[in-house]
């Protein structure tokens, strides 16, 4: 793995999603989650730390996000992959990441983690939420961490 840059950030963000889908999937909070990781010897990014807990802190206001812009879709009908995902990138979104390098992180880790058809349905809902700002709700929190 990289000492830092974009790489190191990838695999952060991985890890994250990880975490996050796990503690989707068994209904435990995210932050229990990666407490049992590293119990069990895994070492947890900072990156991925601060996005874990960065999620979880907002989770009722990303999901509020993008439940207003998946069209047709509801948040508890979406994947649960492709969920983490549009949670994670979201949530980068708010803290003032680039909105470019958002959507293609989260792009590519839908069409590796999830289908092709996921890649599409992460960059429509992410691309509506860049173009109307609908992070910025959770801007002011997200960027005081």
């Amino acid at each position: 793995m990289p000492a830092s840059g974009p790489g190191r950030r990838r695999a952060a963000r991985r890890q994250a999603l990880d975490i996050l889908y796990q503690a989707d999937v068994i209904g435990r909070p995210p932050t229990k989650v990666m407490a049992e990781w590293r119990a069990a010897g895994r070492q947890v990014q900072p990156y991925a730390e601060s996005l874990v807990q960065g999620v979880e802190r907002r989770l009722e206001g990303i999901d509020d996000v993008l439940g207003r812009h998946a069209e047709e879709w509801t948040v508890p009908r979406m994947a649960v992959v492709d969920r983490t995902i549009l949670r994670v990138a979201c949530y980068e979104l708010a803290t003032g990441v680039p909105a470019g390098v958002v959507v293609n992180e989260a792009v590519e880790a839908a069409k590796e983690l999830s289908t092709e058809d996921s890649g599409r349905f992460v960059n429509g809902v992410l691309g509506r939420i860049a173009r109307e700002g609908a992070a910025e709700g959770l801007e002011d929190d997200a960027r005081k961490e």
